[in-house]
């Protein structure tokens, strides 16, 4: 189903992020927790790769067999780094023949041990140049772009922040999903601006549920994202792993709640490969019932 009519007719668009395991026995383990995600009914399902595309072909063979054995569209990560045109429109192409329904298209983050993102002889510079690929050349494919409430880390401003996702925009995309944030007011804030700016597409919230200080830590050193002080304080109270992940789902479920009041279009879950937090935050929110009705 295009991703416009699947948030035509929806209430409240699911989805969740997974990424290829690394072993057989890890992706008999990941296909076990999606098994209990599927208890909710999710609209589609995406999945990443390593960085600079190291698993970029399991990526292909995972989101095939989601497809296959829960019978729900799934969406390929896809970003320039290290890629030619010519190898982007080989993946494409065979992600076409797996029956991938959307791309998300990514610049990509620097490959590890670099400084900077650079582009290679014959590749692309920005998402919006992979978008516009897309959007000429494989038309079949609907495609979701990355949205920064709170800036990507690498803009020189807000603005051209904004102004960059309306280029992806315009090149074709047809939705936007946010980076993980835990304070709704930077969502929102961001959510207006980009409506001020003419960005007419659905703006879906990506949410992470916190398991682990120390993970989210490492996390959100990367991205840029903040960690709220009172939501930092209440983990680093106490080093029990029961603790934080109770902490951590119960500022989830907060925060789902008062996005699905705030009446998003969407919501999307980075579950890590991991069931029980978002299967926790669905079930004691009014996203269980919503889905349920559906």
């Amino acid at each position: 189903m295009p991703i416009a009519d699947l948030f035509a007719e929806k209430k409240l668009v699911l989805s969740y992020e997974l990424f290829p395991p690394k072993t057989t026995k890890g992706e008999a383990a990941l296909y076990e927790q999606v098994t209990q995600l599927m208890e909710y009914s999710p609209d589609f399902v995406t999945c990443t790769y390593g960085a600079g595309g190291s698993s970029r072909h399991r990526t292909l063979d995972i989101i095939n067999q989601v497809k296959q054995r829960f019978q729900l569209p799934v969406a390929s990560h896809l970003t320039c780094v290290g890629s030619t045109r010519e190898d982007l429109r080989d993946y494409l192409s065979r992600a076409l023949r797996q029956g991938v329904d959307y791309i998300v298209a990514l610049r990509g983050d620097p490959p590890q041990g670099a400084q900077e993102f650079k582009q290679i002889d014959g590749g692309l510079s920005y998402a919006s140049e992979l978008v516009g690929l897309i959007h000429e050349e494989f038309p079949q494919f609907d495609v979701l772009v990355a949205g920064y409430p709170e800036t990507h880390r690498e803009a020189v401003s807000p603005a051209a922040d904004l102004q960059n996702l309306k280029r992806k925009v315009d090149a074709g995309a047809d939705a936007v999903v946010t980076q993980l944030f835990y304070d709704n007011q930077d969502f929102f804030r961001f959510r207006d601006q980009c409506t001020a700016l003419g960005i007419k597409v659905p703006i879906i919230p990506g949410i992470l549920p916190v398991t682990s200080l120390q993970q989210i830590q490492r996390i959100t050193s990367l991205c840029g994202a903040r960690l709220p002080l009172e939501l930092a304080s209440r983990l680093s109270s106490n080093d029990s792993s029961q603790w934080q992940f109770d902490v951590g789902v119960d500022w989830a479920i907060r925060q789902t709640q008062q996005l699905i009041d705030a009446e998003v279009p969407g919501l999307h879950f980075y579950v890590l490969n991991q069931s029980p937090a978002t299967v926790k935050i669905i079930a004691e929110t009014q996203l269980s019932q919503l889905r349920q009705a559906m």
